[in-house]
């Protein structure tokens, strides 16, 4: 695969799982002992929780943007942004460079047509399920988001924050988000995004009736995808 930039450490957490499923890909598609080509630049995620508190997000898009340039001019291939949330920040990335920036509720909507899906939870931190970037992308693909009321809301984004951005997995967690998952599927629902990369630490598809959708995963391997698109083109042409 061609070198893939991660903008991370938002949280660290999350950046683990992209880059264990990038070594995993590409050791899949080359064999051992292959492992991922990857550039990270990796943020201080207390800073950024700060900013984001205090809706800095003109702080946040200059940091992000700066960061996207330190990837390309590391040879990054594409960017991607390791939070769901953060992709309130993608324009300005994309604007401050030349190279792809890989949006991670696009690459989740094809996944969802794929399954012929019309009706889904969006579950992930109260930005990402109050605001306007991720449910608009879901819309534009003709699929209707189903949000939690604002308790589960709150209860969604505090595990977040305060235990899986740490890394530390409760059962009682677990066991909230499923009764919140299972009164949505009353409702229609068809389908759970998992909208936040760290959710998947806490619900498996195991743990669902219906199909999860690992944002975390999606978005890793369609980065994957495109690089190793690239890497074949290349060789392809070294050969003629």
């Amino acid at each position: 695969m061609k070198k893939i930039g991660l903008i991370g450490g938002i949280t660290p957490e999350s950046t683990i799982l992209y880059y264990r499923i990038l070594n995993e890909l590409n050791s899949n598609a080359l064999g051992k002992p292959h492992s991922a080509d990857v550039v990270i630049n990796s943020f201080d995620f207390g800073e950024i929780a700060n900013l984001q508190k205090q809706n800095r997000w003109d702080l946040l898009d200059e940091k992000m943007a700066n960061t996207g340039r330190n990837l390309e001019k590391a040879g990054a291939t594409c960017i991607l942004i390791c939070a769901n949330t953060m992709h309130l920040c993608i324009d300005a990335v994309r604007k401050a460079v030349k190279i792809p920036v890989i949006h991670i509720a696009e690459a989740t909507s094809k996944k969802i047509i794929e399954k012929k899906l019309k009706k889904v939870i969006l579950l992930g931190t109260k930005y990402t399920m109050e605001k306007d970037f991720f449910v608009d992308i879901l819309t534009s693909f003709g699929i209707e988001a189903i949000i939690p009321d604002l308790e589960d809301r709150n209860l969604i984004h505090n595990v977040i924050y305060n235990e899986l951005a740490d890394g530390v997995i409760k059962q009682t967690s677990k066991e909230d988000y499923l009764k919140i998952i299972n009164k949505l599927l009353e409702n229609g629902a068809e389908g759970v995004i998992l909208g936040c990369t760290e959710i998947p630490l806490l619900i498996k598809q195991e743990d669902v009736s219906v199909p999860v959708f690992d944002t975390t995963k999606i978005h890793a391997t369609a980065a994957f995808n495109f690089s190793d698109i690239l890497r074949k083109q290349q060789q392809e042409q070294q050969q003629q």
